[in-house]
């Protein structure tokens, strides 16, 4: 972060990484020049975007040996998402990393390995790689965590870290935007408000905009909701948050089977390894094999 008095002129890329417009953090960070002590922080920026958009060959080709530590872990986290053959190799170099000494002010390091041990769903080894660190970033995933963990008196004392750091930081901002939304009742519009106000104030983009909708399907607004998720899928035809909450609104608002059945078509297709379509997978199959054992026999 920028001392006081000086210019952040990572300000605008790490914005736009957090709020998800990807794409307008790649442009910006493509022609940014900065001074040579801020190269690895928004080079970190660009490959996260780049990562976020699934594009992981272009940091698996760019970012070698040689590379700065920082950059070594975020590639650590592009060749654990883009090889699932790799992952059980990846998962044990990390392991043996994470036994050893760990640098505390590589909070880049910290926050790939948290990540890719969320997706492995080892959450207290997450949580405690990140509990290392007073990076934003991390406290901002821990809140993630605990949430997920439905344990919102925990996530509500890492949020207040949060906002005795820097109480204006968007990532504050989005932080307490989900805890509102597990907090519920009037809090659902209070989320509501904090994703419009960052739309009002940024840009819209599908995270903020599935932020909207949430508060707005908490609320009993499915109609609202799918206006929303709508100009979501606008921006993004493919993003799986929006096709996930197009599934919830149209059962939601009665509508024929074939119409959940189309997004949950293209969620199986292009996100093959969400949580959600691996556990609809393993219910899918299991349903099948239940049929087949009670399919009626011929006399």
């Amino acid at each position: 972060m920028a001392s006081t008095g000086e210019t952040d002129i990572l300000f605008d890329i790490r914005s736009a990484l957090y709020i998800g417009n990807y794409q307008q953090c790649i442009n910006e960070a493509q022609k940014l020049k900065v001074p040579p002590e801020l190269k690895i922080e928004r080079d970190v920026i660009l490959y996260r975007a780049y990562i976020a958009q699934r594009k992981y060959t272009v940091v698996l080709s760019e970012v070698g040996a040689s590379s700065p530590e920082e950059l070594k872990a975020v590639r650590m986290f592009a060749d654990y998402l883009a090889n699932e053959t790799k992952r059980d190799k990846i998962l044990a170099d990390l392991d043996t990393k994470l036994g050893h000494s760990v640098d505390m002010s590589n909070h880049v390091f910290l926050l790939m390995a948290a990540s890719i041990l969320f997706y492995e769903g080892n959450y207290d080894a997450a949580m405690r790689t990140l509990h290392q660190s007073e990076a934003l970033e991390c406290i901002a995933m821990l809140v993630q965590i605990m949430l997920k963990l439905d344990r919102v008196d925990f996530a509500k004392k890492e949020l207040k870290r949060m906002q005795d750091t820097d109480e204006d930081n968007i990532l504050t901002q989005l932080a307490t935007a989900w805890v509102n939304l597990s907090v519920g009742g009037e809090k659902y519009q209070d989320a509501y408000y904090i994703f419009q106000e960052l739309t009002d104030k940024f840009v819209s983009t599908p995270l903020l905009l599935n932020g909207q909708a949430v508060s707005m399907m908490a609320q009993g607004r499915f109609e609202d909701a799918e206006g929303t998720l709508q100009e979501a899928l606008d921006k993004d035809s493919n993003n799986a948050e929006t096709l996930l909450n197009m599934v919830v609104v149209a059962q939601h608002m009665g509508k024929p089977t074939e119409v959940s059945n189309r997004y949950i078509a293209q969620l199986k297709e292009s996100h093959k390894s969400s949580p959600f379509v691996k556990e609809f997978m393993i219910k899918e199959n299991e349903f099948d094999r239940l049929c087949r054992n009670y399919s009626p026999s011929v006399l």
